[in-house]
């Protein structure tokens, strides 16, 4: 990891520390899930995380010579959570070809990684009857986890 990760990682350290703190008092999130989670990403599937504020994708994987704009999704998940719990909006209108949903737990340390490709997402985004997801691209975290595939879990290598 070269010095600027290394740096990076040690921030959000100490963000993840002050962001429990601060639910603790509060019980409300500090929200830096999301940066946690493309950081988090990054890190363990050996991504380049894009430019801040690039529109549609958040990092780029390399795969058979191919560059692939990847979104990145964060949620953190009480010990209990509820059944139908949601993700942050997908914007079919953007450029990505794939989204990462990057589970932490309560501590924000990672759990699972999901990956699904933009077929997929868009047949679920489109189906008739949620407003939820039809109207603000927010699918349940069941639902991404039964279109993708576990990219990474605390028992993967």
């Amino acid at each position: 990891m070269d010095i600027r990760k290394e740096e990076i990682a040690q921030v959000l350290e100490e963000a993840k520390s002050l962001a429990r703190r601060y639910k603790s008092l509060t019980g409300k999130p500090l929200g830096i899930t999301g940066e946690v989670a493309e950081f988090t990403a990054a890190k363990l599937l050996n991504l380049e995380l894009a430019e801040a504020r690039q529109e549609g994708y958040d990092a780029l994987k390399k795969e058979n010579g191919k560059t692939i704009k990847v979104q990145i999704k964060g949620r953190c998940l009480p010990k209990k959570p509820p059944v139908n719990q949601r993700m942050g909006g997908i914007k079919l209108n953007k450029e990505w070809d794939i989204v990462l949903l990057v589970l932490l737990d309560e501590e924000m340390e990672p759990l699972e990684i999901h990956e699904a490709h933009r077929k997929e997402i868009t047949l679920a985004l489109t189906a008739p009857g949620s407003k939820a997801r039809n109207e603000r691209g927010a699918l349940s975290v069941s639902k991404f986890k039964a279109i993708g595939v576990k990219v990474w879990g605390k028992t993967s290598p």
